[in-house]
């Protein structure tokens, strides 16, 4: 991550913001404008990365107490308004995640799931395909972290397959086996990222956001929702990858020596590997079914989080030392916190009221041929954005609002747009630090991305579409 501070970049999205704030529209209420020009302004320095991102959130947070942009009476209400994003039990359940995702990293447990499902599936190319989605799989309920999931225990193992298979980097030898698997370790992850809330980052910005429109979403919620959609999308994602990349080899039984090879120098289960698995299992259970039982998802990660630190899987300078976590909790903290004064102030009602005018032609349409039309014009904006969250962020509530103005059902609505905002992951190799360190490997070219990358969208937003709507008639969310 880059420390140092853009200069001109700052200062020009500055210098902007402090025009636009005295250029208020008659239309937009004076705190909903302060509040907007602060978030854009948040927004914006995200996308052209003028600092770390945790730093953005601190400056934002600074500005929006001083300036009192909500309206706030007093000194002590501006800061009390700018720091309310702190108290979101959504955001403290993704940290306390990051914290759980160290353990199966520090212990090797991530490793070892990732070689077994290798070892025992691996034996074709496809195969290899399917191991390394399973694992992700396993460790998507409590690894928020795409770049923690997929670039940091999958990818090492997938590029020391590709190597054994004598498939190279920035080489013709990469079409045997290398760009395939890093093409289906990026899509899959973006599959994995939509069956929990606790896969992805910008997952509980969905959930709050949603709430306030009314869709109230628990863990098992979220899971039971995405359950079959994305099961449907992790079999046959590889498969069309498969016909994309074209891997020449076939065969890979090489894989299985390899990975007994490996599991053989990492030795029997160790105690801390042991109390990793069972306190996981644990904490998944509780996440499913701990409602039942009067118990919160954030208190269940509280559970789990202690339960590690009191048997010394993790020790206090894990905690401390786990910058992304703290990033995410100032970043994530400073954006639900405008984007929530944005949606008290009434302006996300007013901006999605002005766009659903523009388009009251469309509600002539039946709401399944608008949903699809609002659902791609999302996904594709992507391209714009360099960050998964920032388009969440900024977007999310603008198109939940249009889409009911137009008379979409809320719930296909917020999720599909929830699910939408992890399955465009891939479409560029800018969009998340993980697609950088796979698209870096040097096995893909960016053409190649870019094709692919839209192609398994196209496919993916077509289940989403059709079997996610099926399955959410079934269920009785709309």
């Amino acid at each position: 991550m880059q420390d140092t501070v853009k200069i001109i970049p700052l200062f020009t999205i500055a210098l902007i913001a402090s025009i636009a704030w005295f250029i208020r529209p008659d239309a937009i209420e004076l705190h909903s404008w302060h509040t907007l020009i602060i978030f854009l302004s948040t927004i914006t320095a995200i996308m052209f990365n003028v600092m770390p991102m945790g730093a953005i959130g601190v400056l934002g947070i600074t500005i929006f107490a001083i300036t009192g942009a909500a309206g706030a009476i007093s000194s002590k209400k501006a800061v009390t308004d700018a720091l309310s994003g702190f108290n979101s039990d959504l955001i403290w359940l993704i940290v306390i995640a990051f914290f759980m995702a160290k353990g199966f990293i520090k212990t090797g447990l991530g490793e070892r799931i990732a070689l077994l499902m290798i070892r025992y599936f691996g034996k074709r190319t496809l195969g290899l395909a399917y191991a390394l989605s399973l694992a992700d799989l396993i460790l998507a309920p409590a690894t928020p972290s795409s770049t923690a999931r997929s670039g940091g225990i999958i990818y090492p193992i997938t590029t020391a397959l590709a190597h054994t298979f004598k498939s190279y980097p920035n080489d013709p030898s990469r079409h045997k086996m290398g760009a395939y698997l890093i093409m289906c370790i990026s899509h899959i992850n973006d599959i994995t990222g939509t069956l929990f809330i606790t896969a992805y980052a910008a997952n509980p910005l969905i959930v709050k956001f949603a709430s306030s429109f009314g869709v109230q979403l628990s863990w098992g919620d979220w899971f039971i929702a995405a359950s079959i959609p994305a099961l449907v999308s992790l079999f046959f994602v590889p498969i069309a990858l498969y016909f994309i990349m074209k891997p020449r080899i076939e065969e890979s039984r090489e894989a299985h020596r390899f990975a007994t090879y490996e599991l053989i120098k990492k030795g029997a289960f160790s105690r801390n590997e042991f109390i990793m698995g069972f306190t996981f299992l644990g904490v998944l259970i509780l996440w499913i079914f701990g409602a039942n039982f009067g118990i919160h998802a954030t208190t269940t990660a509280l559970i789990g989080l202690s339960t590690l630190i009191v048997t010394g899987v993790l020790s206090w300078d894990d905690i401390k030392g786990e910058k992304t976590a703290w990033d995410t909790l100032i970043w994530l903290s400073a954006l639900l916190m405008m984007a929530e004064f944005l949606h008290k102030l009434g302006f996300t009602k007013w901006f999605g009221s002005m766009v659903g005018e523009h388009l009251y032609g469309m509600t002539s349409m039946h709401w399944v041929i608008i949903l699809v039309v609002l659902n791609a014009i999302y996904t594709y904006t992507h391209y714009f954005f360099a960050s998964g969250t920032a388009q969440v962020a900024a977007l999310y509530v603008v198109f939940l609002g249009v889409g009911v103005k137009l008379g979409i059902p809320i719930y296909p609505l917020a999720l599909l747009l929830g699910f939408s905002s992890s399955l465009y992951g891939s479409l560029t190799p800018y969009t998340h630090a993980r697609g950088v360190i796979l698209f870096d490997s040097g096995y893909v070219s960016k053409k190649e991305w870019l094709s692919a990358g839209f192609i398994i969208n196209l496919l993916n937003q077509f289940i989403f579409i059709v079997v996610g709507l099926a399955w959410w008639k079934m269920v009785g969310l709309y």
